[in-house]
């Protein structure tokens, strides 16, 4: 095994531990131990980062060279990840309206208050982490270099002995 070969099986052994610690991380309702906060919507389709699963199947990976890449094409991903605001358009209000229509009792008044908002009022998003840095991940890290190293050691000492 050459040096590049061992830097390589790093880099995608580290993208699919994360990525399998990062799919947790919806199982767990939390960015590792950090629980994400309840929301205020209340809604009967289950856990809000959970309703479709499509931001769960979203994220993805892109290893190159030694630089590990996680994305996901979903457009509100990002807001979930980091937190932020989103400006209210037109569209949303329409989407608001016909969530009304569909909705009862508390629900229902949830969505008609969201449907009266202004055009250009700010909403806040909490921030509910999936994907990033955390001190798990510096664990795993180390655990992927250290089973790699152990095995490119082993691969060494076979050299040697022929």
């Amino acid at each position: 095994m050459q040096i590049d070969e061992l830097e390589n099986n790093i880099a995608q052994d580290l993208a699919v531990d994360l990525l399998d610690e990062f799919d947790r991380n919806f199982e767990r309702k939390g960015f590792f131990t950090d629980k994400w906060p309840q929301a205020k919507l209340i809604n009967n389709k289950g856990s809000l980062m959970m309703r479709s699963g499509n931001l769960r199947r979203s994220i993805e990976y892109d290893v190159k060279k030694n630089t590990i890449s996680f994305t996901s094409s979903l457009p509100y991903a990002a807001i979930h990840n980091e937190g932020g605001e989103i400006t209210v358009t037109e569209k949303m209000k329409r989407y608001f309206w016909a969530m009304y229509k569909q909705a009862k009792g508390v629900q229902a008044s949830q969505w008609k208050a969201l449907a009266l908002m202004k055009v250009g009022h700010k909403i806040k998003v909490t921030k509910r982490q999936m994907v990033g840095n955390h001190p798990q991940v510096a664990g795993i890290v180390k655990d992927v270099i250290d089973r790699n190293m152990a095995e490119f050691n082993n691969e060494l000492a076979k050299q040697f002995k022929k």
